[in-house]
C-alpha cells in the first residue's frame, strides 16, 4: 500500500504509510495546509505518544498531542517547510528521523527549528509516536552532515 491507500478496520478507514518517509510527508502536509484530522492520521492512536513543540512541555497520549494539534493549526496561519539536513535511523520497527525545519509564515522566514520525529511499525503501516522540535541555536555545524542518502540501522 502505498500513501493516500486506506486499510479498513473496524468500520473505520485510516491511512496506512508503507514507509516512515511517507508518513513524515504526510505529516508535513498536513500541518501546511492546517488539517488537523490529516495531522492526527499520522499518530499513533495507542496511548504511549509524545510530543514537545517549541518551548513548551512535554505532552504525552493521544487526547493532549490531538488537543495541542487543534489549537496550533486552528490559528489560522498558514506555514511552509523546507527540511534540510535530514538523518535517518532505522530498523524494521522504528524510524529516527533528524532534521531542521525551516519555516515561513505568510513568506516571512522564521529561525530554524531542530526537530526529532519517531515513527514506529504497527504490523501494517508506519505511525509517529514522537515529536520534538525546539528553536537550534546553531546551524551548518561541523558535526551536522547533509543530507543523508541511505538510512542507516539502529543496533
Amino acid at each position: 500500500m502505498g500513501l493516500g491507500e486506506q486499510r479498513i478496520g473496524t468500520g473505520m478507514t485510516e491511512p496506512v504509510f508503507a514507509s516512515a518517509q511517507e508518513a513524515e510527508a504526510a505529516f508535513y502536509a498536513a500541518f501546511e495546509k492546517a488539517d488537523h484530522e490529516a495531522m492526527m492520521a499520522v499518530w499513533s492512536q495507542e496511548d504511549d505518544i509524545e510530543c514537545i513543540h517549541p518551548l513548551s512541555d512535554r505532552l504525552v497520549g493521544l487526547a493532549a498531542v490531538s488537543e495541542s494539534w487543534r489549537q496550533i493549526l486552528s490559528r489560522g496561519k498558514r506555514m511552509h517547510f523546507q527540511l534540510r539536513q535530514s538523518n535517518v535511523y532505522q530498523n524494521d520497527q522504528l524510524a529516527i528521523h533528524s532534521l531542521y525545519e525551516n519555516i515561513s509564515i505568510g513568506g516571512k522566514s522564521q529561525p530554524p527549528v531542530v526537530a526529532v520525529n519517531i515513527y514506529r511499525f504497527n504490523g501494517t503501516g508506519w505511525q509517529m509516536i514522537l515529536h520534538h522540535a525546539s528553536p537550534a541555536t546553531r546551524i551548518n555545524s561541523e558535526t551536522d552532515k547533509q543530507d543523508t542518502d541511505g538510512a542507516r540501522t539502529i543496533h
